[in-house]
């Protein structure tokens, strides 16, 4: 099929699905071509949320978490709410990562003030009671309305992010059926029942190709990996669970879409951020306060586009150590191509105050 995906780092018409290369002028295509800028592009990783008064008017609105994400309209107005208050460079579709299990067949519900169930998958025969990767559209068709509605809404200056969860992290949420704290349970079936271990990564990985795909026909310019727990993998595991799957999606996407960027973010790779950028091609490598700036900047920048990774509990506290703080960030990364993000999520008791004040800090420093 002929790609019809826009975005602006090939953005003119051709033949045959060929587009013509443009220099792109967004601050953050800037920085995912490498480019080193005066003043990073700024977003912010769950910057549609809770700590909105206007998100939680709209949830409210919607009844419930999973009828937001599937509601296009609906979950079109709350990623464009942060846009509208703060100005980011960059905003990242609203969903979630447990919309693809449910998508495979897995059920999912939301519990208030806990989080994510999920029915699990602990067995071969749970593993062949999920579908195949070639039906998950019939549940996702929403979101990739949501992003059809964003490529259109967005001022021409922001980047629009499409984003996925990484397989070892929906793994952990599938098998476990809720999140952990050590995610044991993932850890427990991968020693004991490799096969549907294996299985059930194999099946999320390529899940993850083809959701990631459409996000970009529908009109995502980036799209982002989260492995928001890669870094409970030991460094047998990471290599295995995180970096291959990372590179066969990767590869597999820049087949197809080879001018739209992709940022990973193996959270909590520590020392092994430097082996996941040299073994994985994505164009971007968020790194997360387990490592400081300087040394990201060090051992990760030279390699490639690093985005981060101001502690995000500083959006909660405030004050003077906020604006510092920011500042180092971004003098950290002056030397090369970054942009500016938290180590991980807002959350939900930051105050949209402080966001601002971190904005002006970043812009001004």
């Amino acid at each position: 099929m002929v790609s019809t995906y826009h975005s602006e780092l090939g953005n003119a018409s051709g033949k045959n699905g060929v587009f013509l290369l443009t220099k792109p002028t967004k601050t953050l295509l800037k920085a995912l071509a490498g480019e080193t800028q005066d003043t990073p592009p700024v977003w912010m990783m769950r910057q549609a949320g809770r700590y909105l008064p206007e998100y939680r008017a709209t949830r409210a609105k919607a009844g419930d978490f999973l009828s937001l994400c599937y509601n296009s309209d609906l979950a079109t107005e709350v990623t464009l709410q942060p846009i509208r208050r703060f100005g980011f460079d960059g905003s990242i579709l609203f969903a979630d990562i447990l919309l693809v299990p449910q998508a495979l067949g897995a059920k999912l519900w939301f519990v208030t003030g806990e989080g994510p169930r999920l029915s699990t998958v602990t067995s071969q025969a749970d593993l062949d009671n999920l579908g195949p990767v070639d039906e998950i559209d019939a549940t996702l068709s929403p979101i990739y309305q949501t992003v059809r509605n964003l490529s259109q809404e967005l001022p021409k200056e922001t980047t629009l992010i499409g984003f996925a969860g990484a397989p070892w992290t929906v793994a952990t949420y599938m098998i476990a059926g809720r999140g952990t704290p050590d995610q044991g349970p993932a850890h427990k079936l991968m020693q004991e029942n490799v096969a549907v271990f294996d299985g059930l990564m194999d099946l999320i990985t390529k899940a993850t190709i083809a959701y990631l795909a459409r996000q970009i026909e529908a009109g995502a310019e980036v799209v982002k990996l989260f492995d928001s727990w890669a870094g409970s993998l030991s460094p047998a595991a990471f290599e295995r669970y995180c970096i291959a799957p990372h590179i066969e999606i990767v590869t597999a996407l820049k087949a197809r879409f080879p001018d739209v960027p992709i940022i990973g973010f193996p959270r909590g790779a520590n020392g092994q951020y430097v082996d996941y950028t040299n073994k994985v091609a994505v164009d971007c490598v968020a790194v997360d306060t387990g490592v400081t700036a300087d040394w990201a900047a060090q051992n990760v920048q030279p390699l490639r586009c690093v985005q981060g990774n101001l502690d995000q509990t500083l959006l909660v506290s405030g004050g003077d150590k906020l604006v510092s703080e920011t500042k180092r960030v971004v003098k950290s990364f002056k030397g090369g191509a970054h942009i500016f993000n938290l180590g991980h999520g807002i959350t939900p008791d930051a105050s949209p105050d402080n966001v601002a004040i971190m904005i002006d800090a970043v812009r001004g420093a």
